[in-house]
């Protein structure tokens, strides 16, 4: 079977919401927007996300193009996670979405401060 975000016959926006469904690839990618992030600093900025759901989130963001993992041959260790170009146009191309997204919850509110 074809995982949808691979399926040619599948819409294209179906496909691109495979790529970003989950609590937090949206979160990681506004987060990697403003540059090159190392694992634990995420999970600083990120609280509620554990290490096991962030390394298997952008484990898949990696397999997707989305982000580029850079290991240095330090010790410790030092990863660090950044967007690729096709990341960021994907972040670009949610701008929009996020857009919408603030109205929505202004009019939201708005609805309640009215009832």
């Amino acid at each position: 079977m074809t995982h949808r975000r691979h399926d040619p016959e599948v819409c294209g926006v179906t496909a691109a919401i495979a790529v970003i469904e989950g609590k937090w690839k949206t979160t990681l990618l506004w987060q990697l927007e403003s540059g090159p992030w190392r694992p634990a600093e995420l999970r600083r900025r990120l609280p509620g996300l554990s290490e096991k759901v962030l390394t298997q989130a952008l484990r898949e963001m990696e397999a997707d193009g989305l982000v580029h993992r850079e290991v240095y041959d330090v010790l410790p260790p030092k990863t660090v996670y950044s967007l690729t170009d096709f990341g960021r146009d994907l972040a670009e191309a949610l701008g929009p979405l996020s857009d919408w997204g603030h109205r929505r919850l202004d009019r939201m509110a708005g609805a309640r401060s009215v009832s």
